[in-house]
């Protein structure tokens, strides 16, 4: 046997190994989540809960309290609480406690162990998504011809927010990271045009959000899932300069071990 064909014959018996790896990390994942009864309450109730509250009860206004509305904002924010929240709080605890120093001593690399986090957290997105859409329908709820859009504007968002919870898990105490990436998912509930939209905040405050990820997501969400017009250039640009930037802010800034 050649060298090639020997180097060739190795990769194949170590790639099948590195999968199997990954995928039994990222069902370790799904189950330590569904164990966490926070991060259930965090990704499955409350969007859902907000979801049947603000459709029925009149806090907001009556244009804002359709369904069509609703759903796209809280498919953001269920994106929101899974990418960001969810992933940097648990992985802060996981890099505080050691949990990360021990993949140096594993097979998998660093580059598997994220593969395994992002794939646990869009299974629980797309878990999310297929919840509040059978509950939406229930409400009245119709699909439009855009709904593969949803698709492509979740990934971004993932990709935005999974990078900012992978900054303050990675440079933060874990305790710190819990109180930062809660202040920031109230923050962003509240005025990043999830709930209600922007032209009903202060301009200031609406001008800052529209830099944010949230609001642009939901603005795509919107046109994908709602009945609401194209959104313009910019949303679009600040939500791909978000879901470049935070990953890679993330992998120049993240630091495995506590210290």
């Amino acid at each position: 046997m050649s060298a090639a064909t020997a180097a060739t014959a190795g990769t194949e018996v170590r790639r099948p190994g590195r999968w199997r790896g990954i995928g039994t990390l990222t069902r370790a994942e799904l189950a330590l989540t569904v164990r966490r009864g926070e991060s259930v309450l965090l990704t499955l109730v409350i969007p859902v809960t907000l979801l049947v509250f603000l459709s029925q009860v009149p806090l907001l206004p009556t244009a804002d309290r359709s369904v069509n509305r609703l759903l796209p904002g809280l498919a953001a924010l269920s994106v929101l609480s899974t990418a960001m929240v969810g992933l940097g709080i648990a992985t802060a605890f996981e890099r505080q406690q050691g949990v990360l120093k021990l993949l140096g001593v594993t097979p998998l690399t660093r580059g598997g162990w994220l593969a395994a986090k992002l794939g646990a957290v869009l299974t629980v997105e797309a878990l999310q998504l297929a919840i509040l859409t059978i509950v939406a329908a229930l409400l009245g709820w119709r699909p439009g011809g855009r709904v593969w859009l949803t698709l492509p504007a979740v990934l971004a968002g993932t990709a935005a927010f999974a990078g900012i919870g992978l900054v303050l898990a990675g440079r933060l105490r874990a305790e710190t990271t819990l109180a930062a990436a809660n202040g920031l998912y109230v923050l962003l509930l509240l005025g990043g045009g999830l709930i209600a939209p922007l032209d009903v905040l202060p301009g200031a405050v609406a001008a800052v959000a529209e830099l944010l990820p949230a609001a642009p997501l939901t603005e795509l969400l919107v046109w994908a899932l709602g009945s609401g017009g194209a959104p313009g250039a910019g949303h679009v640009v600040v939500l791909a300069v978000w879901a470049v930037a935070a990953p890679l802010a993330a992998a120049r800034l993240f630091r495995w071990q506590p210290g």
